[in-house]
Order: structure tokens, then C-alpha cells, then sequence
């Protein structure tokens, strides 16, 4: 018996590895959707009953395909497949119907044991049915592989996306909040136009920021934290500072939320990549300035940059910062061969 399986995510990479993380002799047709209103379409034209559902994603995110397939009581079983790692979003996509979560990037082993759980894969029954079935077993054998391309922006957006997901979850877990995650921004620009890039660039609110630099075998680039400055009283409060205003507070806040949120989303891209990253000493740009006059010092320079943007927001809470990943142009042969690794 065939499972019709769609797989859900705005990520090339993500398909790719999602497909490819299914076991070798499972009877399957795949149909893949780029978007939560493609895969919609599909379920309401009945084609898959498995669907793997990632939750951050541009158009229609995850939790508004759960919600859509439950008003809609369309027949599909939904396992979750997220970068997204807080607690709080595993309990919501539970709440709104989805049968398990797997966290990327993707283990076989734990698709294989959910499948296995739920009743599509049974290793030892595929084993003797193509014992019995010449074709099966020719079959089972050249299972080919899902034609996909992948781009150097998809890869580092993935690889960004779950780097993003650590961040979050440690910064949910230190303030018992929810982190909003959006899909994070990849762009080639060169470092004087920088601040043209930056969604946060227009807005006249103004803004503090912090910068750290870190190298690795083949890699090397800087962090920096954008910090609105209407939110530093509240993440004082949140943090649990016993002074709430002030300039030595705000530093503190600064220091504090940047040395969060770059120590965990740069390891989390050194794990990825598979490299040790050394990082530098944090240092404050300036303060209570809008984003172009903080970024002021990347003007003089001619390089281009691999920029990653991600906007962190806190659910029901009015604070907002910006994190930039900038990678030099000396970086690019160096991904740009993990990639090519990655997916031969």
C-alpha cells in the first residue's frame, strides 16, 4: 500500500533533508509545497494523508495550516517539523491537532520510530513483501532521490532558521515568554548600502547596538544587536534588575541580551557547519541613535557581505531587536563547499 506523503516547507534544504530522512523501502508518493497555502490546496484535493508541517514560513505559517486543517476536518495526520524548539511551541501545535514534533535538522532514526509508532512503516513486513514481490524489491532498491535545488541563501536561511530556534528557546526559558519567529532574511549587499537592508532602518524610533566579531576554519564575520530603546525598561523588568532605568542599566541589557542571543545562535551555526567559532569581545557601536548613524562605520568599506537578518519579538510584550550575521566575501568558498556536502 502506498502513504501519500507532503512535506510542507518554505526551505529547499528542508524538503531535501525531510525526504531524504525517510526509510529506504517505504511505499510512498511524496508531493512537496513551498508555502502553507500551497499544501492546503493539496489536502483539500486529498493528496497526502502524512503530512511533515513546518511552522515558520512566509504566506501561511504552521500554526495557521493546523488550524485550517482542523476547521476544515481535513483527513491528515500532521507530525511537525520545526526549528522552533521552545516548550511553548510544542504544547500549541499539540493543542491545534499536530501528532508529534521533530525538531530539526532532521534524525532518521526518530522518523523511522514515529512512523513505525503510527502505523506506516513496519521494517520487518517491507523486508519479506519484497522477498515475495521481484518489483517491490527492485523498486525498494532505486528508490530515487527527491530533485531539488538548493541555493547558498536557502542553505544559510535554513541553517540560520534552526541556529534562531536555540536562541529563542534559551531566551523563552530565562524570561518564561514566548519568542515570536519569523523567517529569517539572506541577502548578498555591499557593506555601505548595509543599512538599507535593515527592516528596523525604517522606522524613526532609535536604537542601541552592540557588535561581535568571530572566525572560524574558512569563516569569519561579525554580530551585531540592534536594541530599540522604548524596550529597555520592560527586558530590565523581565530580567529581574533591581535598577530598571538608567545608562549603566541599559548597557546591562544590552550586554546581557546580545551575550544570549550571538553565544547561542553562533553555536548554533558552528554545530551545523561542523567548526569551533572563536568569538571576540562584544562592543557598544553607540546609543539612542537611529540605525544608519549605528552603522556608520560600515560605510567606508567596499565589501560585499552575506547578510543573515533576524527580528526578535516577544509575544505580548512591547520589545523588539534586530540580530545581523554579516559574512565576509572570504566566506563564501567555504560554505558554499559544506553545501555541495550536503547535498550530493
Amino acid at each position: 500500500m502506498t502513504t501519500r506523503i507532503l512535506i510542507c516547507d518554505d526551505s529547499a534544504l528542508a524538503r531535501k533533508q525531510m525526504a531524504r530522512a525517510l526509510p529506504e523501502g517505504l511505499n510512498t508518493h511524496i508531493v512537496y509545497a513551498a508555502n502553507g497555502k500551497e499544501a492546503l490546496e493539496m489536502l483539500r484535493g486529498h493528496e497526502a494523508e502524512l503530512l511533515f508541517l513546518d511552522l515558520n514560513m512566509p504566506e501561511m505559517d504552521g500554526y495557521q495550516v493546523l488550524e485550517a486543517v482542523r476547521k476544515e476536518d481535513l483527513p491528515v495526520l500532521t507530525i511537525v517539523v520545526s526549528g522552533d524548539i521552545q516548550p511553548e511551541a510544542r504544547e500549541r501545535v499539540r493543542k491545534l491537532g499536530a501528532i508529534d514534533f521533530i525538531k530539526k535538522p532532521t534524525e532518521p532514526g526518530i522518523v523511522v520510530d514515529l512512523l513505525n509508532e503510527y502505523g506506516f512503516y513496519r521494517p520487518g513486513d517491507v523486508e519479506v513483501a519484497a522477498l515475495n514481490d521481484s518489483s517491490l524489491k527492485k523498486n525498494t532498491a532505486t528508490q530515487a532521490e527527491p530533485e531539488i535545488s538548493v541555493s547558498l541563501s536557502d542553505y544559510l536561511q535554513e541553517i540560520a532558521n534552526i541556529a534562531m530556534g536555540r536562541s529563542s528557546d534559551l531566551l523563552a526559558r530565562l524570561l518564561r515568554a514566548f519568542v515570536k519567529q519569523p523567517v529569517p532574511k539572506v541577502a548578498f549587499i555591499a557593506n555601505s548600502e548595509l543599512h538599507m537592508a535593515i527592516s528596523a532602518a525604517q522606522h524613526d524610533d532609535t536604537y542601541s547596538a552592540v557588535c561581535q566579531g568571530f572566525t572560524g576554519a574558512g569563516i569569519a564575520g561579525e554580530a551585531l544587536l540592534l536594541f530599540a530603546d522604548a524596550s529597555f525598561r520592560e527586558m530590565a523588568e523581565m530580567l529581574h534588575y533591581e535598577t530598571l532605568e538608567g545608562e549603566s542599566v541599559n548597557i546591562e541589557v544590552l550586554m546581557d541580551m546580545s551575550s544570549i542571543l550571538f553565544g547561542a545562535f553562533l553555536k548554533g551555526i558552528g554545530d551545523q557547519l561542523d567548526l569551533k567559532l572563536g568569538l571576540g569581545h562584544p562592543t557598544v557601536l553607540g546609543q539612542h541613535r537611529q540605525i544608519n548613524e549605528l552603522l556608520e562605520h560600515h560605510r567606508s568599506k567596499e565589501e560585499q557581505l552575506l547578510c543573515i537578518e533576524i527580528s526578535y519579538a516577544l509575544e505580548d510584550r512591547d520589545i523588539q531587536c534586530d540580530m545581523l550575521v554579516l559574512l565576509t566575501e572570504d566566506s563564501v568558498p567555504f560554505l558554499e563547499q559544506r553545501l555541495e556536502f550536503l547535498v550530493d
